[in-house]
């Protein structure tokens, strides 16, 4: 049981390093301002709010739809997926490199939602990439630590199942 917690010890990292840069981007950046440039254009050290989720969406949203969709039905998943790094019976059986994913993915949605609690819905984002027009974008959607831990997280988590399933196949093929 022990050892299937340790994976917690991310989650915990996300949310320190997650809440740590925010704070130091709200004490020394003023919100709407690009404070540093790297690599030429490439990266942008700037202070944004965002009060939806990935890419805006839900901005218009009240208050109270904002409570269920933005604050309620995430904690409910956090819940769900620190009880998953727990739990064989939830996920099935998953391996100790799934639960690190699931780990991340809690320390990113954690640290989102302290934002979302403490901060009226607005989640700091600090962390701009330039595009270079991909996906019709010159600049990707500014994000944080966080949100960077969930989309890490998730690919790998996606990629370790697909390998399994790929491993498995192959075991009853021969």
């Amino acid at each position: 049981m022990m050892r299937k917690g340790i994976p917690l010890s991310l989650t915990v990292l996300v949310i320190a390093l997650d809440q740590a840069t925010k704070a130091w981007i709200v004490s020394s950046i003023p919100e709407g301002t690009v404070a540093y440039r790297f690599f030429g254009d490439f990266l942008w050290i700037c202070h944004v709010r965002n009060d939806a989720v990935a890419f805006s969406l839900g901005s218009g949203l009240s208050d109270a739809v904002k409570i269920v969709a933005f604050i309620i039905l995430p904690l409910i998943l956090m819940v769900l997926i620190v009880a998953a790094i727990f739990s064989d019976r939830i996920l099935g059986k998953i391996t100790q490199f799934q639960r690190w994913c699931l780990a991340g993915i809690a320390g990113g949605g954690i640290g989102n939602l302290i934002d979302r609690i403490f901060r009226s819905f607005r989640v700091v984002d600090w962390i701009s990439t330039n595009n270079y027009g991909w996906f019709g974008m010159e600049r990707f959607p500014t994000y944080n630590i966080a949100d960077a831990a969930i989309v890490i997280s998730v690919i790998l988590l996606v990629v370790s199942i697909l390998l399994g399933e790929i491993r498995k196949n192959a075991k009853q093929e021969n």
